[in-house]
């Protein structure tokens, strides 16, 4: 017989008989929603959280975002980012923010004629000729006593190294101490070595004095690195105002994807955020970000400068944990090597004060070496924390890459909303615009309306010109004293044609002033 199932694991009902596997979400956490969409849209390719790795620490155990849905935003989403299919199909993969990264060749110039040995050894022997002409603007001797005193007035970094890297090894040291009898017979360069190899335990010495002389400098790199990286790690974890935009893209995206497998997502991976601005909207000119910046705007303005609540982003976008944790590493075996140093010193005459200048040194530098350890170590720690809190790997995703996207997220944002309120300043002036010049169309046609109106009573006298024409034409005006008479006695008689003279005169006269004023307005 066949052995009996393994348990179920504690919390989740066991399987009904002859049912396919459930997807049972963690800690009581409900389905998202299914929404219907009419036709397909621009798809939110984001990688979705996996709910096996959710843990009650989640910040996605806690959204929820579907108290946000309401029918407006359905709309707009449908109407723009419904799929249009291009006239020509273009590969577009791996464009846009993200689409830089891997382009970058590297540029190796290869030896043409000489082998790489005989390229060192040229090196190395420029350097030696600058030496022997003088170029450290020392002696022999000055150089050995800064060496023996220590002296940081006189030592710099730079000559310690050139130093370090061409002085002979000490069994070569030791062959030419053999022959400082013959000082006179050695080559310069010989002579030079001789001079300063004198000085016992002499890399060692060079060591620690270049580890003293770059001290600071290594404290200033490494310090506001991880200060900036875990203020980042706080300020990004408490900040209500980025978490409301997170629950503002789930929800979005999850609209996008609906009927496909990224579909009622219960989170996704931080850096699908910059490479929203690779989802194009139908009118190929505006984007995700565009849209969730308006939305925002609109509805939740409150949360507008998310981005100030994350200030320290950009600093920690800058810092390589893997390098830091290098440089604490050299620090602390910089500091052993001193410490042996130090317990195996025998001073070399009264001018050497190799002990009494690195030990005090020494304390200083290994009390502040435990403070940027300490600090380091919380740096850390919050980083993983951040990766439980958002549900990623902190060895495929790391501290510089995390906050990278933050960081190209956020000044995304700030521009597209830049960008919309410079659109819509620029709508509103074509709407101004326009209003003017229908403005301007509706005057001039009531302009031309009013000149026709005139015109169309100067027809209604055109009757009664045309006799008085007619009769000047004709000089019945200037007939004899009897037809005078008898127009003057007409003209008494006849009332109705005298009353008809003077309307025509009236008019003509109103007729000609509303002229004159159109002209002139």
């Amino acid at each position: 017989s066949e052995p009996p199932p393994p348990p179920p694991l504690a919390g989740i009902p066991p399987r009904m008989p002859g049912l396919g596997p459930i997807n049972i979400l963690p800690f009581g956490m409900k389905p998202k929603k299914q929404f219907e969409v009419s036709g397909t849209l621009k798809r939110a390719n984001w990688k979705k959280v996996n709910p096996g790795q959710i843990t009650q620490k989640a910040f996605w155990l806690h959204v929820d975002e579907e108290k946000l849905v309401t029918d407006t935003l359905l709309e707009e989403l449908t109407s723009k980012f419904a799929t249009v299919l291009p006239k020509k199909e273009i590969n577009r993969k791996d464009e846009g923010i993200n689409g830089v990264i891997g382009g970058v060749k590297k540029n190796s110039k290869e030896l043409k004629v000489i082998d790489a040995k005989s390229a060192q050894n040229l090196s190395k022997l420029v350097l030696n000729f600058m030496i022997m002409q003088g170029s450290l603007k020392m002696s022999a001797e000055d150089i050995k006593t800064c060496l023996l005193e220590v002296d940081e007035s006189r030592l710099h970094d730079s000559m310690i190294q050139q130093l370090i890297k061409y002085m002979p090894t000490q069994d070569a040291l030791n062959k030419l101490i053999n022959l400082k009898d013959d000082v006179s017979e050695l080559h310069d360069a010989e002579q030079f070595a001789l001079s300063v190899g004198s000085i016992k335990r002499l890399h060692p010495r060079l060591n620690s004095i270049s580890f003293k002389l770059r001290f600071q400098e290594m404290v200033s790199d490494i310090k506001p690195m991880v200060v900036g990286a875990t203020a980042a790690c706080e300020e990004i974890k408490s900040s209500k105002k980025f978490a409301k935009i997170l629950e503002i893209v789930l929800l979005c995206g999850n609209i996008l994807n609906t009927g496909t497998r990224n579909a009622q997502s219960i989170g996704f991976d931080i850096s699908f955020l910059p490479s929203m601005a690779n989802t194009k909207a139908v009118d190929q000119k505006s984007t995700l970000v565009h849209f969730l910046a308006d939305y925002i705007e609109k509805h939740h303005p409150d949360v507008l400068a998310f981005g100030d609540e994350l200030s320290y982003a950009e600093r920690a976008s800058k810092v390589n944990v893997e390098q830091v944790d290098k440089n604490l590493n050299m620090m602390k075996r910089s500091l052993e090597d001193m410490k042996t140093d130090l317990k195996n010193f025998r001073p070399q005459g009264e001018r050497d004060l190799f002990e009494k200048t690195m030990q005090p040194f020494y304390e200083d530098a290994q009390q502040t070496y435990e403070v940027l350890r300490g600090m380091h170590a919380k740096m850390v720690q919050l980083f993983e924390s951040l990766a439980e809190y958002y549900v990623f790997d902190v060895k495929k995703y790391t501290l510089e890459e995390f906050f990278t996207d933050i960081n190209n997220f956020i000044k995304q944002f700030d521009v597209a909303y830049a960008e919309n309120l410079k659109l819509r300043e620029l709508e509103e002036k074509r709407r101004i615009e326009k209003e003017k010049r229908e403005k301007a169309e509706r005057d001039k046609k009531e302009r031309a309306q009013k000149r026709q109106r005139l015109t169309d009573i100067d027809g209604d006298q055109e009757g009664v010109m045309d006799n008085l024409l007619e009769a000047l034409n004709s000089g019945a005006v200037f007939s004899s004293n009897n037809n005078k008479q008898r127009r003057k006695q007409n003209r008494n008689t006849n009332p109705a044609v005298k009353a008809q003279l003077m309307r025509t005169r009236s008019r003509n006269a109103i007729a000609m002033d509303s002229m004159r004023a159109i002209d002139i307005s």
